[in-house]
């Protein structure tokens, strides 16, 4: 069943990349060029779609599948949509143009209730009769085009079509005239037809040999799942719905399957490699600390802390993840973590995606430790640590104290952003690494510190980006989890509106409330999808990656005015009357880090009370008396980054104040999602509903370097118990046989599926 499939599934080494098979390597089958089977100029065109292999164009399903007895219906085409219709043809005419040379041919084909046009130009009349002479009444076929509008009439200029009488083989066609039509994802030189007839040519010769069989026989005799082979050919060329319906629904399994494979070999691999056992400490820090803590602990964060503090006291290393509310006091959680292994000798690093939230965390913590982050220090506690931050700003001198605090042990922790990852950074004895919005970050970047650690460290990692359960199953399937429900006793609350972009009245009363808020101590952010006019919302990038709003949503977004910026509102915000005598500051990712941290302290002090900010703002910033968020262009955002904005206020004992402010029409789709977040407050359900009303790309993201995701039918929305069924099956697979030596196809296809780049995808999905 292939050769080289177990060395291919083989764990890898802690630190080290694999690199999968090029396009055409012999190690896999399936692997061949599409330029060796199928000739230069057809691989050319499928090569713009993304198709250069034969396992490419197999796993390139049909998008949908029409029927030569039922018509498209026309109505619902969009103008600028690339389409393939079935339809009729309702009547056919040719003529010579009348103010300028040549000729022009117009058919109408019809669902039979709707119309569509069909526009062919030509030299002269004898140019365009060919397609007269195909396109006669009664004729039905399949057309394909993008959609223009002429005059009122929605039309396909020179479209690419083929009739039901162009098949070469008349028995073959009278046979097949009952069967689904596989309609492809194309493009106008590959149209739906062309893709089927390339598709057809490699697979018409492939055997159970050539086709690796990735599920077990096992469990495909359990959920009554058809073979490898059969399924590519169900649903490429099916006979009936109910075949293409099996096949897509074995895939979806084989991709579960071989998801979950690569999740708990990774897992199992971690739990392989020995860890220093970090046993609670009577009379330590971590009881000192607790002891000066101004608050009770809620019951959560006591039976998480529990099951957290049990697991490192284990010679096997934690792989936990901690999801929570925003507000629910991870960091708490965190910290009572770090303070059990920096009292078992060991050193803890915290590492944040941005230098705001690392300068953030820093203060969290050394306020909340107060004398015990003074360790060596004169007037600092006897049992305390010391606690470092580190980010790339830093400048030389302070960072070689930073350095040298963490190579000598001396600091018990360290926080920092991916400064922490430099090859100049030691630890002396790194026993629990702590990662911070998970997502930001890819595998590599995690290693890489957890790479710094004599024996593999534990590993806690959160979010307090809410993660549903099918996607924690799919994005983290190698980590436990632990959720945080319940906030902390003491907060006021937030209330929520939405604000009418075109509404003045409501306008100028927002900025009024704001004054409001201020004069009563009160702080306001404002934020905005941009950092100035010249930027795309999709291009703040080019400042921080973290003013990108990760859920911001494409330029599929309905077009109107221009997005709000920071530099423009912060104008807008000093001349407006309300605000008089207010100062108003910025934040936004191209400041330099000394400058995000005086803005920051400004703000938090009152000094100026209106931050006027990108996303960069959007985790981690704890600011007890900010009461105000207004969200510029909200329905901009996803609805899971829109929860963790609203998160930044309300979070002391003054009640909150967010207004979401949208341009979007009411009823339409971007109002709608700005309605469920002003009217829901359970951060979990927002993530939920955010699953269901966006595309499911939006949810898994984008492949690593222009590689394909493996993840083409399943769907995490959908398909929990898929999900659930091929994650415990997987979990056995590896239990059983860690180096996948009896399921060498399995190997093979990890191997070239789920490479070191996929799994960093999967985990920042």
């Amino acid at each position: 069943m292939g050769t080289g499939g177990a060395r291919a599934g083989a764990p890898l080494a802690r630190g080290v990349r694999h690199d999968p098979a090029v396009a055409g390597d012999v190690r896999f089958r399936l692997g061949r060029s599409l330029k060796d089977l199928l000739g230069e100029r057809t691989a050319k065109a499928l090569d713009k779609i993304g198709l250069r292999t034969e396992e490419d164009i197999l796993r390139h399903y049909p998008r949908r599948y029409g029927d030569r007895g039922r018509l498209s219906d026309l109505r619902s085409l969009a103008v600028g949509e690339h389409v393939t219709v079935i339809a009729q043809v309702a009547r056919t005419s040719a003529r010579r143009m009348q103010n300028r040379p040549g000729a022009i041919l117009t058919s109408i084909i019809t669902d039979g209730t709707n119309e569509l046009t069909l526009t062919f130009f030509g030299k002269n009349l004898g140019t365009v009769k060919y397609h007269e002479g195909r396109l006669r009444p009664g004729e039905s076929g399949m057309f394909t085009g993008t959609v223009s509008d002429y005059r009122g009439t929605r039309q396909l200029t020179h479209p690419d079509y083929r009739t039901f009488r162009d098949v070469d083989d008349e028995a073959a066609a009278m046979e097949s005239m009952d069967w689904p039509i596989p309609i492809y994802p194309a493009s106008a030189e590959m149209p739906s037809w062309k893709v089927a007839d390339a598709v057809q040519t490699v697979l018409r010769p492939l055997r159970l040999e050539d086709v690796p069989e990735p599920l077990p026989a096992q469990y495909r005799r359990e959920h009554g799942l058809p073979g490898a082979l059969e399924a590519f050919r169900s649903i490429h060329l099916p006979h009936s719905e109910g075949e293409w319906r099996r096949a897509q629904d074995r895939m979806r399994h084989e991709e579960a399957f071989v998801l979950q494979t690569a999740l708990a070999r990774r897992r199992a691999a971690a739990l392989a490699e020995p860890a220093t056992a970090r046993p609670p400490r009577a009379g330590g820090i971590r009881e000192a600390f607790e002891a000066r803590l101004p608050f009770t602990l809620t019951a959560g964060q006591r039976e998480v802390g529990d099951v957290v503090a049990e697991e490192l006291a284990r010679p096997v290393p934690m792989q936990r993840l901690l999801q929570g509310e925003v507000g629910s006091g991870k960091t708490v959680v965190a910290l009572r973590a770090m303070l059990q292994v920096v009292d078992a000798g060991g050193q803890a690093a915290l590492l944040a995606p941005t230098e705001v939230l690392a300068h953030q965390h820093h203060r969290s913590i050394t306020g909340l430790l107060g004398p015990l982050a003074e360790g060596g220090m004169l007037g600092g506690a006897e049992e305390g640590t010391r606690v470092v931050l580190l980010t790339g700003s830093m400048g030389a001198a302070a960072r070689r104290k930073v350095l040298a605090a963490a190579a000598s042990g001396e600091a018990g922790i360290v926080v920092g952003t991916h400064a922490l990852l430099g090859d100049v950074v030691q630890l002396a004895d790194l026993g629990l690494v702590v990662v911070d919005e998970q997502h930001r970050f890819g595998v590599e970047q995690r290693d890489a510190l957890r790479a710094k650690a004599r024996v593999s460290p534990h590993l806690l990692v959160m979010t307090a980006t809410p993660i549903p359960r099918t996607v924690a199953m799919t994005s983290f399937g190698d980590l436990e989890t632990s959720t945080l429900r319940e906030l902390p006793a003491g907060r006021a609350g937030v209330t929520t509106s939405v604000v009418p972009a075109g509404n003045e009245r409501w306008v100028r009363r927002m900025w009024e409330r704001i004054r409001e808020e201020v004069d009563g101590g009160g702080r306001a952010y404002v934020v905005c999808p941009r950092i100035d006019a010249a930027d795309d919302a999709a291009l703040v990038a080019d400042g921080d990656p973290d003013d990108v709003p990760a859920d911001l949503l494409d330029a599929a977004a309905p077009a109107g005015p221009p997005l709000a910026s920071v530099e423009e509102v912060t104008e807008l915000l000093r001349a407006v009357p309300a605000l008089a005598g207010v100062a108003v500051g910025q934040m936004h990712g191209r400041l330099s880090g000394e400058e995000k941290d005086a803005a920051m302290r400004a703000f938090a002090t009152g000094e100026t009370p209106v931050l006027v900010s990108t996303t960069v703002i959007e985790v981690g910033v704890d600011v007890p008396d900010a009461t105000v968020m207004v969200v510029l262009d909200a329905d901009r955002f996803g609805l899971s980054q829109l929860h963790q904005l609203r998160g930044r206020i309300g979070r002391g004992d003054r009640p909150g104040v967010c207004m979401a402010v949208t341009a979007a029409a009411p009823g339409s789709p971007a109002f709608a999602r700005v309605g469920a977040f002003a009217t829901t407050a359970d951060g979990f359900r927002l993530a939920e509903l955010d699953l269901e009303m966006r595309r499911e790309g939006d949810v898994l993201g984008a492949a690593q370097s222009g590689r394909g995701t493996s993840l083409r039918l399943l769907r995490v929305t959908k398909d929990a118990e898929i999900i659930d069924a091929a994650r415990a099956a997987a979990r056995a697979v590896v239990a059983a046989d860690p180096e996948l030596a009896e399921h060498t196809d399995l190997a093979e296809v990890l191997a070239r599926h789920v490479d070191e780049e996929t799994a960093a995808y999967l985990e920042r999905a």
